[in-house]
């Protein structure tokens, strides 16, 4: 029960200045943290001791103590009235750190277990295959989604593999266009519906390269396209500030690709990263 709904239920043992200075409180509680006894008293046309009275009556040691009991039940009231602000999926404005940091581990560790417990390990191995005895792969995404590229380019590089990967999609477009049947694109996107992507893909599979789509488990052209599909699980319904739990998803796919093609390569992909390291050390 409220502050203000208590007050009222002591209606019938007030006098008749104390049943005004009730009403005026609870007709618009709102102003009562710029008060003073003095000023209601003046609001109300009572004494200031009678004031007081009405407080310590209402079991406060004064009208300050009153005052900040109401001011405090309010606010408690508004914010349950009020829904939290979300600032990216459950993670709200006023979280703190330590809560972010558990909401943000909870959310990926979804991501992760989801993602890997949908892989198809046998479809997973004949993609492996392909990618180890392809030409070129070019990888091509949008946003959030091309940072991920960018990242599984660099890896494949490092271990031999001729990658190609652009950020302009009219070159990517290009790009997907010089592909041939001995080549494949690897296409992320977590909506699957992305126009630039769709146009790339649509182009290399044109020129007979395999299309591989890194995408959500829903319908979408892209899926529709793909003559593979690796699913990518994440909570992405909710009001999000960034695609963190579709690229965490996307990432433990594409580092699971890499690792994999590194067992696959063993020796001559360790000896490439060993140069590389040494080159690197150069500099």
């Amino acid at each position: 029960m409220s502050i203000l709904e208590r007050m009222q239920n002591q209606r019938s043992h007030l006098s008749s200045n104390e049943v005004k200075i009730l009403d005026f409180i609870v007709a618009d509680p709102s102003p009562l943290s710029g008060y003073v006894s003095q000023d209601l008293a003046l609001k109300v046309g009572v004494s200031q001791s009678g004031i007081i009275k009405f407080a310590q009556k209402l079991g406060f040691k004064g009208f300050t103590a009153l005052k900040l009991a109401i001011i405090e039940d309010l606010a408690q009231q508004k914010a349950i009235l009020e829904p939290k602000r979300p600032i990216h999926n459950k993670i709200h404005s006023d979280d703190s750190p330590l809560t972010i940091a558990q909401k943000l581990i909870q959310e990926k560790t979804h991501a992760l277990i989801a993602t890997t417990n949908a892989i198809d390990f046998a479809k997973f191995e004949e993609i492996v295959n392909l990618l180890n005895q392809a030409q070129r792969i070019q990888i091509i995404g949008i946003g959030g989604s091309a940072l991920t590229a960018k990242d599984l380019t660099f890896k494949l590089l490092k271990i031999g593999i001729t990658a190609l990967n652009e950020q302009d999609t009219h070159v990517q477009v290009a790009t997907a266009n010089t592909l041939t049947k001995d080549d494949i694109l690897i296409a992320i996107s977590f909506s699957g519906t992305r126009r630039e992507i769709l146009v790339a893909a649509q182009s290399a599979y044109d020129k007979g390269a395999t299309i591989i789509a890194l995408t959500n488990i829903k319908k979408s052209p892209l899926r529709k396209l793909a003559h593979y599909t690796i699913d990518t699980i994440a909570d992405e319904k909710q009001f999000r500030s960034s695609s963190i739990s579709s690229r965490t998803a996307q990432n433990v796919i594409t580092d699971l690709l890499f690792m994999t093609l590194l067992q696959l390569k063993s020796d001559k992909a360790k000896l490439l990263l060993n140069e590389i390291s040494s080159a690197v050390e150069r500099i």
